[in-house]
């Protein structure tokens, strides 16, 4: 299976320009899974909630969404991307998956971060394994990454790859738990973060680029820059993330004690 990641700096609003930039990006590639990053046609940093209701999209059915279908559909291949989704008066921090033909999932962050908490509604729908058939994939947001819980449920339920949306902020703090997230759950992990600032508030954000496709074993696969634009694509063994033994006698998953596990 071959997977890419797109790191892109979107410019706050200007959503078709975004789009249209993501876009011709990924196409210059060929991938049977992209990974876009978090509001990867909105940008971030919002003055307020009502930014948030002007710019977010029901789904599926809204523009960005169908865009994507249309690419996926055009190219052959299927694309995880983040954007805000309106549904009646909520409104969510989401990813979304598509394919050649069409839309097939919507998960809605759990975890939310900083400003997010004024803005968005907490998910209220548990993290989200298709199968592709090539492959099974798992989907998680940005802040989602520090919490374990995140991608072990993803990983029992039989995600091969677990995608992550990003709007990274903090240094290389990510990087490293999406490789720890890999390791442990014995799964291959793909973020694609942005970059550029925005400072459209009294704090100005600096995001930290260094996208990245993680193997099972923790191995960084491919990383991208701090500061620029582009793609990394990789051909991956899918049934590596299916073979959980570590030795003749140990299993990442088939060892937990879950009846140990208590609060």
């Amino acid at each position: 299976m071959r997977i890419g990641i797109a790191q892109t700096s979107p410019v706050f609003g200007e959503v078709d320009r975004n789009i249209a930039e993501a876009l011709d990006l990924i196409g210059q590639e060929r991938a049977d899974l992209w990974i876009l990053p978090e509001l990867f046609a909105t940008g971030y940093q919002f003055v307020d909630t009502a930014e948030v209701r002007e710019l977010a999209e029901r789904v599926p059915g809204g523009s960005t969404t169908e865009a994507l279908v249309e690419h996926a559909h055009r190219h052959g291949c299927h694309i995880v991307a983040g954007l805000p989704e309106q549904d009646g008066d909520h409104l969510y921090n989401s990813a979304i998956l598509v394919g050649p033909d069409g839309f097939l999932a919507c998960y809605r962050k759990v975890h939310l971060f900083c400003a997010e908490k004024e803005h968005f509604t907490p998910g209220d729908r548990s993290f989200p394994v298709i199968d592709l058939g090539i492959a099974r994939i798992g989907m998680m947001v940005c802040f989602d990454h520090l919490f374990p819980e995140s991608a072990r449920s993803l990983a029992l339920q039989g995600a091969d790859i677990i995608c992550h949306p990003a709007n990274l902020v903090l240094p290389d703090l990510a990087q490293r738990t999406m490789t720890i997230r890999a390791l442990e759950n014995g799964v291959f992990t793909a973020t694609a973060n942005r970059v550029g600032t925005e400072a459209r508030t009294s704090e100005s954000l600096t995001y930290t680029g260094q996208s990245q496709i993680i193997g099972p074993d923790g191995e960084v696969i491919g990383r991208l820059s701090q500061t620029d634009v582009g793609v990394f694509v990789a051909d991956i063994d899918v049934e590596r993330a299916r073979n959980k033994r570590i030795t003749d006698w140990n299993d990442v998953l088939g060892d937990r004690r879950p009846d140990q596990y208590k609060l």
